[in-house]
């Protein structure tokens, strides 16, 4: 996989303009007047709509004031890393959504990533079966390659553990999606012993947010929250059936902060959600 992750150099990139600009006193009517710009070309550009050609980000940086090369340069190498193509649009990209891609971008690069996982164990945390089983149910036409592809997919964004400085993950998993058996019992039971084994893991802790815990501000569904190094303010990933959607404010991130908290705490320790885990497994074991 490659170092940088594409969607990160050009979110990056777009964050640097926005604060160079400001900097600078200037809005974006401003710039686009100055240089003959269409009134909406920066706005698309700022929120990463569209890319940026080397002679736009020389203009942009004549007119900020950049004048040190290397800091510069910096910048030209963000714009030529942001249009690369990467691993997952390479081998993957006829099969995943965009808004898909961005997520896999976003997780190669997080340092802490936040899940609540309300119906399904989360993918960064699914077993090769699970994730068939998970995909056949939710694209019943596609044809059994683009199962295996699919499937493959999430297994890969997997790897993200193995960087230098992996992410750290929490992940809080609704007691429902342990009980919901995916891909018959001892598909799941797999499921569950992979789960309570990534208590292993340094940098993975799994709760079970138990049916005992009552109403919480998380039930209307799952949400991913992703957090970078400063100054990035971070992003929530919210998915539905069909779609995705990422919210940035600072509010938005916050409400969603506020609300793992709340899951964090009312779930099951890590000790005691991994013996649920364990128990449930075996449960399975004795199932046809």
């Amino acid at each position: 996989m490659p170092t940088h992750s594409p969607t990160m150099r050009r979110r990056r990139l777009a964050a640097e303009l926005r604060r160079l600009r400001e900097g600078a006193a200037l809005t974006q009517e401003d710039v686009a007047g100055r240089l003959e710009w269409d009134p909406s070309k920066l706005s698309r550009i700022e929120n990463r709509q569209v890319g940026i050609i080397a002679r736009d980000l020389r203009k942009l940086l004549d007119m900020y004031e950049v004048t040190d090369e290397a800091q510069r340069e910096v910048y030209f190498a963000m714009a030529r890393e942001g249009k690369q193509r990467a691993w997952w649009q390479q081998s993957f990209g006829d099969v995943i959504p965009s808004e898909y891609g961005t997520l896999i971008g976003l997780e190669s690069e997080a340092v802490t990533i936040s899940n609540y996982a309300q119906e399904l164990v989360p993918g960064l945390l699914q077993t090769e079966d699970y994730a068939r089983a998970v995909v056949r149910a939710v694209r019943p036409d596609d044809t059994a390659e683009e199962i295996s592809r699919r499937a493959e997919v999430r297994l890969a964004r997997q790897g993200v553990f193995t960087r230098a400085d992996p992410p750290r993950l929490w992940a809080v998993i609704n007691e429902a999606a342990l009980r919901r058996v995916v891909g018959g019992p001892a598909v799941m039971a797999a499921q569950l012993r992979a789960l309570a084994a990534e208590r292993e893991r340094t940098v993975v802790t799994v709760q079970v947010l138990p049916f005992s815990a009552g109403e919480h501000p998380a039930m209307t569904g799952s949400f991913v929250i992703l957090d970078f190094a400063a100054p990035d303010p971070g992003a929530v990933y919210v998915e539905s059936a069909w779609s995705a959607l990422f919210l940035e404010r600072a509010a938005d991130v916050q409400h969603y902060a506020e609300a793992f908290r709340f899951v964090q705490a009312a779930a099951l320790g890590p000790k005691e959600s991994r013996d649920m885990l364990v128990a449930a497994a075996q449960g399975l074991g004795s199932r046809p």
